[in-house]
């Protein structure tokens, strides 16, 4: 037997047309919440709600590389996920620069714009969390996915408190510090991944050199 078709009992989501369905929900969900958010984070001068935003677009991406891989060799399901875990740590990066970026300018956000566009990103979250419950576990392609989310639903709060913190002090800084934070989820989040999709390439590299 192949090493393709040993790995392919490894996916406990092969041929499941349920998990097919949750991952195009979701997909549909970030690109639509991401439309929304990028154009307030902009108007608002936010850089949490821009990070925010960027994430969706990520998640976006990161959904369709799931439906693209779900079914497929542990090998190609595990390159999938380090692909997207690279995507986590670049997007990490990026976020802690534009931080950086508003520091330096002491940009001061529109506290009501980040608080209503928090909250509602927050809800389109909530509804991505409840759907990719029941898929948490298993490999690393439907591990990121989870983790993605996660980050997400934390990443709302954090902008939803900065909304808070900038009505209250009258300055940036608690929008700088939320960006800031939400770059080091989007760091631990692909070091995870990284490390188990790495772990998953290993182990099909052995199986096939046995």
């Amino acid at each position: 037997m192949s090493a393709s078709c040993c790995d392919h009992a490894h996916d406990p989501h092969r041929g499941d047309e349920a998990y097919r369905r949750v991952l195009w929900a979701v997909l549909a969900i970030n690109a639509v919440t991401f439309a929304v958010e990028v154009s307030a984070g902009l108007a608002a001068g936010s850089a949490s709600l821009q990070a925010d935003a960027l994430d969706f677009l990520g998640d976006a991406g990161n959904y369709a590389i799931s439906l693209f891989a779900v079914g497929m060799a542990l090998r190609y399901r595990a390159t999938a996920a380090l692909i997207k875990g690279a995507t986590m740590g670049i997007f990490g990066l990026w976020v802690l620069s534009l931080s950086g970026w508003h520091a330096w300018h002491g940009t001061l956000p529109h506290a009501f714009t980040m608080g209503a566009v928090g909250f509602a990103a927050l809800l389109a979250n909530a509804a991505s969390f409840g759907l990719l419950w029941a898929y948490r576990g298993g490999d690393s392609n439907m591990r990121s996915a989870w983790v993605c989310t996660r980050n997400d639903v934390l990443g709302n709060f954090a902008v939803m408190l900065a909304a808070a913190g900038v009505f209250g002090t009258g300055a940036g800084w608690p929008d700088v510090v939320v960006a800031a934070i939400m770059a080091s989820l989007a760091l631990q989040g692909a070091w995870v991944v990284l490390n188990q999709s790495l772990a998953e390439l290993r182990k099909t590299t052995a199986t096939i050199a046995a």
